[in-house]
């Protein structure tokens, strides 16, 4: 069986961060594993508070799982701390991580920046040249790439700013009011767009973590880059299609909307 680390903060509401990871990646049909970044009080009106766990601590836990079940894939969810980037980076480094998926977490839905400069500065120069993927939204490819971001055109500039810089492929999400469902992956010089279905749920809460988590574990399985990325679009449009309303705000997808198993089934 493939294997998959997501290396994100927890979600106590089990919606995003490494809890959507796991049942994406389990959903997926990768075995997966998890080094918390930090703990968070969240539901789906919101986060009431975190706690973030030393770089030391960060650092046991990667080495933890690379020195046992080495991971065939890294999805790398929101890190806010210079020194949990540079222990990420410095572990991946030494453990010639293979497939590394960073999905950039740092612009808030309602705008607001989660990340300080000082970090953002050190994701640039440290994480971001080792990833396979970034898969930035609207907001984040912002930041990026240093330049607003208002059409289609725009996208394709964006991306391909990034990628040249960084040295990596970028998946540069729709949504935000452009281009709705429709992605851009851009890479080696040139783009594809991946349409995306619309679907009217308004629980949308982690699906920025889930498609980062899909697309690795595409690529743990061995899939190119091309078709993790359908197939990911795939599984958050089922998840997003099952309509599962929990929860007093932006409520979760139904991850496992294609498990079929005894297990699975409710008491009648």
């Amino acid at each position: 069986m493939k294997t998959a680390l997501t290396i994100a903060g927890s979600d106590s509401s089990g919606g995003a961060g490494i809890q959507a990871d796991i049942k994406t990646m389990a959903a997926n049909g990768v075995y997966a594993m998890s080094a918390i970044t930090a703990l968070t009080a969240q539901n789906t009106t919101g986060v009431q508070g975190i706690f973030e766990v030393t770089p030391e601590f960060l650092g046991m836990q990667i080495d933890s799982v690379f020195t046992d079940i080495r991971p065939d894939a890294v999805k790398i969810g929101m890190v806010s701390s210079v020194g949990l980037i540079e222990m990420i980076a410095d572990k991946l480094k030494h453990y010639e991580a293979q497939n590394v998926v960073v999905d950039p977490v740092m612009v808030a839905t309602s705008g607001s920046r989660l990340i300080s400069e000082d970090a953002i500065s050190v994701l640039k120069a440290r994480l971001l040249p080792m990833a396979t993927l970034l898969t930035p939204n609207i907001p984040e490819t912002e930041v990026l790439a240093g330049r607003e971001v208002k059409t289609a055109e725009d996208m394709i500039e964006a991306a391909a700013f990034i990628s040249e810089n960084y040295h990596c492929a970028v998946l540069c999400k729709g949504g935000h009011q452009l281009n709705d469902a429709n992605d851009l992956l851009y890479r080696d010089g040139s783009h594809r767009w991946f349409n995306g279905k619309r679907i009217n749920n308004p629980n949308t809460h982690g699906t920025g973590c889930t498609l980062s988590s899909a697309i690795a574990s595409g690529l743990a399985k061995g899939m190119t880059l091309d078709d993790a990325v359908e197939n990911a679009k795939e599984y958050i449009s089922g998840a997003l299609a099952a309509m599962l309303d929990l929860g007093a705000g932006s409520g979760p997808m139904n991850h496992a909307f294609d498990i079929h198993s005894r297990f699975a089934e409710e008491e009648k």
